[in-house]
């Protein structure tokens, strides 16, 4: 089958001799995460997920990258820059819309959780029209797996864009249970509970965690991409 290159370098004529089953759309977010990682981290993430799949997949299709997301709960902190979740359900409905013509699927790799309402909604609407919004969040569980710039994302971080990391600056947050700092996060935002914009504690990360948490995380979206790539 034919190689795609990503969409962003493609000509139309390469997109229109490939097969078109998959199309991957990381999603990520511009907002804080902390004094010792970049506003960028769940876009690097989502991204360079979405860039695996499409080395190893090359005849699944690689959309560029969406930056901004639902991010309200940051909005204290400066740098952040959200469009909400409104906002991002008709862009994720009117992008399926037109993809659709050309796509069997649209796989979104998601890298923030607050995208994760405007992305159901999304998805059930089209549907119902008929249309294949897929969604995958690129959460990474197990042991230290806190919420926001904490340990895990910095392990991440330090094995995909480590010149990016403040190492010197990170510093633990807000380290309480999610199940109980979400009432407080609602209420006032994150930094009404943290002031550095942490929840958790980045210390003692290191890249070959990073590295470790990276390939688990690239191997379930490669299952879920297969089997995308299997059904009619």
């Amino acid at each position: 089958m034919a190689e795609l290159p990503p969409l962003a370098t493609a000509t139309w004529p390469e997109v229109d001799t490939a097969a078109r089953r998959v199309l991957l759309l990381p999603l990520g977010s511009t907002e804080q995460h902390g004094p010792h990682l970049p506003l960028a981290t769940d876009t690097v993430v989502a991204s360079r997920l979405a860039e695996l799949v499409h080395r190893r997949l090359p005849e699944v299709g690689l959309a560029p990258a969406i930056p901004y997301g639902s991010s309200g709960e940051h909005a204290h902190f400066p740098g952040t820059l959200s469009i909400g979740t409104e906002a991002l359900y008709q862009l994720l409905v009117e992008f399926v819309r037109h993809a659709a013509g050309d796509w069997r699927h649209v796989l979104v790799v998601n890298g923030h959780g607050g995208n994760a309402d405007a992305l159901a909604r999304a998805a059930e609407l089209t549907r119902y029209e008929g249309r294949s919004l897929q969604v995958h969040h690129a959460a990474s569980g197990g042991p230290r797996a806190d919420p926001h710039a904490g340990y895990r994302e910095t392990c991440l971080m330090l094995h995909l864009a480590p010149d990016t990391v403040r190492t010197d600056l990170a510093a633990p947050g807000a380290t309480g249970p999610l199940a109980e700092l979400l009432p407080r996060i609602a209420a006032g935002g994150v930094r009404a509970i943290s002031p550095n914009g942490v929840l958790g504690d980045p210390t003692g990360a290191d890249a070959q965690e990073g590295a470790r948490i990276f390939a688990g995380m690239a191997d379930r979206l490669l299952d879920r991409v297969r089997g995308l790539l299997a059904t009619p």
